[in-house]
């Protein structure tokens, strides 16, 4: 069991597949797409290659579809699910990450024209702004469901954060 390499990608599969039920990609890449895949970005193509390893690792088991398309739709087996909840139980050590373009822009904009600064104020306010409505519609129309409601506390945190960078980019606009 040491021997074997889970990624992020990895619990993000055992995670989604444990809190959905059977799975297929695609039914990953739509439900990432719609949950963490609004705080936690990676390539989807990763979510087609990365539940046949998890299989051949015993984590997950599969069916495929004996006619049709063949379908390959994953389930996550006892050992699958003791690996997510031991990486749950574990501390995170590292430290918060943020990988932001207009912060890279922003840091190196001495070199360009000082003039962009405003423009790219404007288009992040814009941008936090439009991220901010859809996270507060997506707490009116879950905020009520029992069964989202625990899952709910990572939009919480979305929010405040995409708050924070409103405040910092409406400072920078007003400077510039």
């Amino acid at each position: 069991m040491s021997s074997r390499r889970l990624s992020t990608t990895s619990y993000v599969v055992l995670g989604t597949i444990g809190l959905r039920g059977p799975s297929t990609p695609y039914d990953l890449k739509r439900a990432v797409g719609h949950s963490v895949g609004y705080f936690w970005s990676f390539p989807h193509a990763q979510l087609y290659s990365e539940p046949e390893r998890l299989e051949k690792m015993g984590l997950l088991e599969v069916e495929t579809e004996e006619t049709g398309r063949r379908r390959k739709t994953y389930r996550i087996t006892a050992e699958g699910r003791q690996a997510l909840r031991d990486w749950l139980g574990s501390p995170t050590n590292e430290h918060f990450e943020m990988r932001d373009i207009a912060e890279l822009k922003l840091f190196f904009n001495e070199l360009g024209d000082p003039g962009n600064v405003a423009s790219l104020a404007r288009e992040q306010i814009k941008q936090h702004e439009e991220r901010i409505s859809v996270y507060e519609q997506m707490q009116r129309r879950f905020g009520g469901d029992d069964r989202v409601a625990r899952r709910m506390i990572t939009l919480r945190l979305g929010l405040e954060m995409e708050h924070a960078a409103l405040r910092f980019w409406k400072s920078v606009a007003e400077e510039y």
